[in-house]
């Protein structure tokens, strides 16, 4: 099995610079490539000699996770931005979920406020359907912290990657409202609907 990478059908963001989304892109496409690289390297030295390389396996298999999560949340964040931004829908379920989970103040401002965490990471939403709730979390880094079994609802890169060439770290705000000018609601909602 090969994993490829993905084509987003991206329109022309604002605040985000079809060079950034470039840079973003590459990086993306290069956790692809070292899933696949990972896998291979396993099965070469299993094959070659399984137990005396036992050791060597498992430091990649630790390395699996770094790569292949890496890869799954830039998909998540990506196709955030396909097709056009799109607001929430007025009184539909996941805006009553939103409403109930954090009140008036809503989605948008508790994500900042999570994003605000000194750091680089991850923003993540997540829907709960055990508990019928939504838990929004800052990932440290892809492969720890992640909450078990939660489907994503929405992925936030807060890594630098995402907006060095446009932005300086101390301009992560401007980022930010970047993300969320291009943010396409439609496909948050699609995750959440589909969590029912």
């Amino acid at each position: 099995m090969t994993y490829t990478a993905k084509t987003f059908n991206l329109p022309t963001l604002t605040g985000l610079s079809e060079k950034q989304i470039k840079v973003h892109l590459v990086l993306y496409e290069g956790y692809v490539k070292h899933v696949n690289l990972i896998m291979e390297k396993i099965k070469a030295l299993k094959d070659a000699d399984a137990e005396g390389n036992a050791y060597l396996i498992s430091e990649l298999r630790w390395r699996f996770a770094f790569e292949f999560d890496g890869m799954r949340m830039h998909e998540l964040y990506f196709s955030q931005f396909e097709g056009r931004l799109t607001p929430l829908t007025t009184d539909g379920p996941l805006e009553k979920a939103i409403k109930e989970k954090y009140g008036e103040k809503g989605i948008e401002a508790h994500v900042r406020e999570v994003a605000g965490t000194r750091g680089i990471g991850w923003v993540v939403v997540y829907a709960d359907p055990n508990e019928n709730t939504l838990h929004t979390v800052f990932v440290n880094d892809h492969e720890v912290g992640q909450l078990a079994g939660l489907p994503v609802l929405l992925a936030l890169d807060l890594w630098e990657h995402a907006y060095m060439v446009d932005y300086v770290p101390a301009e992560k705000k401007n980022y930010i409202d970047a993300f969320f000018a291009n943010l396409n609601w439609k496909v948050v909602e699609d995750r959440f609907n589909a969590t029912k």
